[in-house]
């Protein structure tokens, strides 16, 4: 078997800590560092009931996108059992269970969220969106890709590709008018790249958690926008995370949660 820090330091290898954004919170987060490991569950984030998942399952690690605890939107002062966090905090370490958490590096290396999600999307000839280095091996690295697709002749029907793709109950679309070509995928919040998108030339960009004023700026440089959800566009690298744990420890079971889902629907 192996221990939670060779799994920390597998997934280093994999996902560079020097990727991840200063403010970011990565790496074994909460838990047992020499603990030995049979079983590892792999969401896109730890839940209350994500971590009692893994409870019944007998995992004791949690591998997940967003961190448990980040620290860049709230410092963790107090572990109390009456706070939504505090609450997790100690459902893990009650079960003795850790949690290992690979944020914005995964979201920047190759073959990460991204990654994954261009190839959800059926893209080809995909390069990066916006580069922001090579990385200690030499691997380019940056958040967003952009990509050639099959061609649909507009915007209406390839979101309906998307959501089916990517298994979501709704999305939000700004339709420019213009058939879907050349295509922009930024998985989680980064409405921010449309004018990274623009500029690579692309008639669509697909990403989630986009304001109203993005939306605007869309419809005015005539691309179309298409949120498809948090979860869903970020979901698709979790599948990732399973195969590389799979291959570099292949004595110790590997699960995808199962309870895990969109938390809201549309109506």
């Amino acid at each position: 078997m192996a221990a939670v820090r060779q799994i920390e330091e597998f997934l280093f290898s994999k996902a560079p800590k020097e990727l991840a954004m200063d403010w970011d919170n990565v790496g074994l987060l909460v838990g047992f560092p020499d603990r030995e490991v049979d079983k590892i569950l792999v969401a896109l984030d730890i839940t209350g009931e994500v971590a009692d998942e893994a409870a019944g399952l007998g995992a004791q690690l949690i591998v997940a996108h967003h961190p448990v605890m980040n620290c860049a939107w709230e410092k963790v002062q107090t572990v109390r059992s009456d706070t939504v966090q505090g609450s997790i905090l100690i459902k893990l370490l009650t079960a003795g269970i850790s949690g290992i958490c690979m944020h914005t590096n995964l979201d920047a290396v190759a073959g990460g969220v991204n990654d994954a999600l261009a190839q959800r999307l059926g893209l080809s000839h995909v390069e990066q969106l916006h580069p922001d280095g090579v990385d200690s091996q030499g691997r380019p690295y940056g958040i967003g890709r952009v990509g050639e697709a099959a061609g649909f002749a507009d915007a209406k029907s390839f979101a309906a590709f998307v959501r089916d793709a990517l298994r979501a109950d709704g999305l939000r679309l700004e339709d420019a008018g213009r058939p879907v070509r050349r295509v922009a995928v930024g998985g989680g919040a980064c409405g921010g790249m449309l004018s990274d998108a623009a500029a690579k030339g692309c008639d669509t960009f697909v990403t989630a958690d986009v304001k109203y004023d993005v939306f605007l700026t869309a419809r005015a440089l005539g691309v179309n926008l298409i949120d498809a959800g948090h979860f869903s566009t970020e979901n698709v690298v979790c599948p990732v995370l399973a195969s590389w744990l799979g291959e570099g420890f292949p004595e110790v079971e590997v699960v995808l949660s199962q309870r895990h889902k969109e938390v809201f629907s549309c109506l």
